[in-house]
């Protein structure tokens, strides 16, 4: 058995055709896991790439032609992968849609992509796709996974079931054997396999068009600098319609023959992550913070004794994360005291987190707290910030093994130039590039003008090579006395505290910059339990006046490291959490600025009064559909001056 490593000569293939090139080598290793009724279900590669032959086939029966565009509306499960892989190989076109999304955004991407066909998961997905039956006209035929609660729908001629189709696919098969392989080998590396939207942070989401090769070279480039091995794992728990999971589980997945594994449910991941060990992990900072939140939850209700054992040893964990994040020897004393921190706390820890075998983790789409990278640096976690877009496939810079700082984003990977703009924003080359915006020409020649994918962000390259970002380029704002500042460098200076979730920064043409502050109900809730502070619900929490006194606090030590201008002076916390589902936030978890500004503008204007309160109508939708409106009352918070700022950049 002759194992495929990763090579720049796999952008020759396609990706169902690289995939069946380990069907055919490495047919026997396991390629995919998946965990139902607290069993792991191994799938091998070429039953990996039966599964999509027959899947193929199937769709040839349905009459599905090149060019067509097929969705998936699912968790992540391996039906997903073998949906996309034989669209793909049928020279159709696969597009992600969120599990999350509601029926009006749905109606949006399947028309605007020009969808014909698409699977959903389960009768929660089927019955969204029922109540905006009379939007799409172009969808010929739904198939559904999961059968359960699905027999009602089975006369109607819309649905099929995927187990029905992989029929339709085997007796296709027999009368067409080579059918499949004959559209397999008509794909070029250059045709466009996916589309990734956008996240709609300006407005409608915009479809990425994501070529083989795309993908492909993501793959073989980021493992040049981090390499894997075939026996590798890696847990696939993020939407496979985020552009960052399609990287790792496609691209990642295929081009370095790990095997990849699918949870139980969304909701049971850390709990599967524990059992997989997994050796590289891809998560956005939410996921680590959370991790790091759940930790200080359980030290702060343990013992006296065993905190102060944690404290000390953390201390040790701290300075060697210096050491080791530079690449950089440690002192000897260091080291022994380390490898005793280590094998009394930080493995231990590692074990019951299911890190014990990660070798590397990746963080992005956000900025990360400098505290929250160096408490995973400090246990022995490498932990590497990256930076890129949908348009970039996922990952254009990344910190390297003994050079992660806190505050860049790396440098780019192979195959990927440079160059900072004169208005300050970042343009990048590469072959990840994708083929621009599907339906969106003029957009298209904007994002690829001059043959550099325009970012929209702002930045910098330090002496070095490192590349800072600093926020999009049309959310640089200024004050009304002309001082320039990044709401998102605020933002995250922010949420760099444990008891901030969220926050959007105001200020642009303003006399002094105010926030909208979302509180953890994680962190803030255990800080209230600690202090008898009773309470029922979020509004409740939030509402409390020694959680106002604890925010201001961490706000004013965010504020001593802005310069005067450009610090704080009021802020509100809200009364309920900012949500996709109420479109405050894209379905990757960036806030919709301009949305919430206008949702919430009287009370932002209240920000700029003298009012100390405000009165309002709190509206709350829930998955059934229904809304209900409360009658709250805000409190605008003042925040203290404070005494000096240090250095900072804002």
């Amino acid at each position: 058995m002759k194992v495929l490593r990763p090579s720049y000569e796999m952008k020759r293939f396609t990706l169902p055709q690289l995939l069946r090139e380990r069907a055919t080598r490495e047919g026997e290793r396991v390629a995919l896991r998946e965990k139902d009724f607290g069993i792991w279900n191994e799938v091998t590669f070429e039953t990996y790439y039966g599964k999509v032959r027959e899947f193929a086939h199937g769709l040839l029966a349905l009459g599905f032609e090149p060019g067509e565009k097929f969705a998936i509306i699912a968790d992540n499960i391996p039906e997903w992968l073998y949906a996309e892989l034989a669209v793909q190989g049928l020279g159709g076109i696969s597009v992600g849609v969120y599990p999350s999304s509601v029926p009006p955004e749905i109606a949006y991407v399947l028309d605007y992509t020009d969808t014909v066909m698409l699977l959903v998961e389960d009768q929660e997905q089927a019955d969204k796709l029922l109540e905006i039956r009379d939007q799409l006209p172009k969808i010929r035929k739904v198939i559904y996974e999961d059968p359960r609660g699905m027999r009602a729908y089975r006369d109607d001629p819309w649905f099929i079931s995927f187990d029905e189709v992989l029929e339709l696919g085997r007796a296709h098969f027999k009368k067409a054997p080579n059918a499949f392989e004959e559209r397999l080998e008509a794909g070029r590396p250059e045709d466009v396999a996916h589309f990734s939207l956008t996240s709609g942070t300006t407005g409608k989401p915009k479809a990425a068009m994501i070529t083989h090769k795309n993908l492909i070279h993501m793959g073989v480039a980021l493992q040049e600098i981090d390499p894997v091995e075939p026996t590798d794992d890696y847990l696939s728990f993020l939407p496979l319609a985020w552009i960052g999971e399609q990287m790792m589980t496609v691209g990642m997945g295929l081009t370095g023959g790990f095997a990849v594994n699918f949870p139980e449910e969304v909701e049971t991941a850390m709990d599967d992550l524990k059992e997989i060990g997994p050796h590289l992990m891809f998560s956005p900072p939410r996921v680590w913070e959370g991790i790091q939140s759940r930790i200080w939850v359980q030290m702060s209700e343990s013992y006296r004794f065993n905190r102060w054992v944690y404290e000390r040893l953390l201390k040790v964990g701290y300075r060697a994360a210096e050491y080791r994040m530079r690449g950089r020897p440690m002192p000897l004393g260091l080291r022994l005291a380390y490898a005793f921190a280590h094998a009394v706390l930080f493995r231990p820890l590692k074990d019951r987190l299911g890190f014990l075998r990660l070798r590397r983790a990746y963080t992005g789409g956000a900025a990360l707290g400098p505290d929250v990278f160096r408490f995973f640096h400090a246990i022995g976690v490498n932990l590497k910030q990256i930076y890129g877009q949908t348009e970039i496939t996922g990952i254009a810079y990344v910190h390297r093994d003994g050079d992660v700082r806190y505050d860049t984003v790396g440098k780019p990977i192979p195959g990927t130039e440079v160059q900072i703009s004169e208005s300050g924003e970042i343009l990048s080359k590469s072959d990840a590039v994708c083929a621009g915006y599907y339906k969106k020409p003029e957009a298209t020649a904007e994002l690829l003008e001059g043959g550099w994918l325009h970012s929209g962000d702002a930045g910098y390259l330090t002496e070095d090579g490192h590349l800072v970002v600093i926020d999009r380029v049309s959310d640089v704002m200024h004050t009304a006395a002309g001082e320039m500042f990044s709401p998102q460098f605020i933002e995250n200076k922010l949420k760099f505290s444990p008891y901030i979730k969220e926050a959007v920064v105001f200020g642009n043409q303003r006399p002094y910059l105010t926030a909208f502050i979302n509180i953890d109900p994680q962190t803030v809730g255990k800080w209230a339990e600690e202090r008898g502070i009773a309470y029922t619900t979020y509004m409740d929490l939030s509402g409390n006046p020694e959680v106002a006194g604890l925010i201001v606090s961490e706000i004013e030590g965010v504020n001593r490291d802005l310069p005067e201008g450009l610090r704080l002076r009021r802020v509100v916390l809200l009364y309920k959490l900012l949500d996709a589902d109420d479109d405050e936030l894209t379905r990757t978890g960036k806030v919709r600025r301009k949305f919430v500004h206008e949702k919430y503008k009287d009370l932002v204007e209240a920000l700029y009064s003298d009012k100390k309160r405000v009165s309002l109508k709190a509206v709350f939708k829930y998955q059934d559909g229904s809304v209900q409106e409360v009658e709250t009352e805000v409190e605008i918070l003042e925040v203290p001056r404070a005494e000096k700022a240090t250095a900072g950049v804002a």
